[in-house]
């Protein structure tokens, strides 16, 4: 076997052999054992690759965390509470929506001082021309109150509010 040739071929009087399907790689020899290195165009492409991936996966991220963490269409905050009797509480609470015209409904609650809620009630505030409203309500408890406070609003109202009550 001929050494120089990194084993690809015998001697001078044994012509070359290769198995099917092996093409330029050789058996045996220095060249078999270790890999053959990548070209500045293979490395090129996977850094290009790469870098389309993490740009990819970035945008993502940002869109995700725009969506969670962005102002929301409608946001109510408790501004004072005062405790009426052993059963009632009444929620002082500003909302604050993006489009004024839009109605919102709030869900206010009353809590206990095993931090259970023990009382509930849905507001329905409807369209106008302020963007921030001052609102008070009183909720009705199963325990004795300590806290009142806003739950959350929300711009999708549900249809037993917005039927008018005769």
């Amino acid at each position: 076997m001929n050494s120089s040739d990194g084993g690809t071929g015998g001697g001078e009087d044994q012509p070359a052999r290769s198995a099917p399907g092996a093409g330029d790689r050789p058996h045996s020899g220095p060249r078999a054992t270790y890999p053959v290195e990548r070209s500045a165009t293979s490395r090129r492409r996977w850094f290009i690759g790469l870098s389309a991936l993490v740009v990819v996966v970035g945008l993502g991220l940002a869109t995700l965390g725009y969506s969670k963490f962005a102002s929301p269409d409608v946001s109510g905050e408790a501004t004072g509470y005062q405790i009426l009797d052993p059963s009632t509480v009444a929620v002082q609470f500003t909302v604050t929506r993006n489009d004024p015209s839009q109605a919102v409904a709030c869900v206010v609650r009353g809590r206990s001082l095993d931090g259970d809620e023990s009382g509930r009630r849905e507001i329905l505030i409807p369209g106008g021309t302020q963007t921030q409203i001052g609102m008070r309500t009183e909720v009705i408890t199963s325990k004795p109150p300590v806290i009142g406070e806003v739950f959350g609003c929300t711009t999708d109202v549900p249809a037993y509010l917005t039927r008018s009550t005769p």
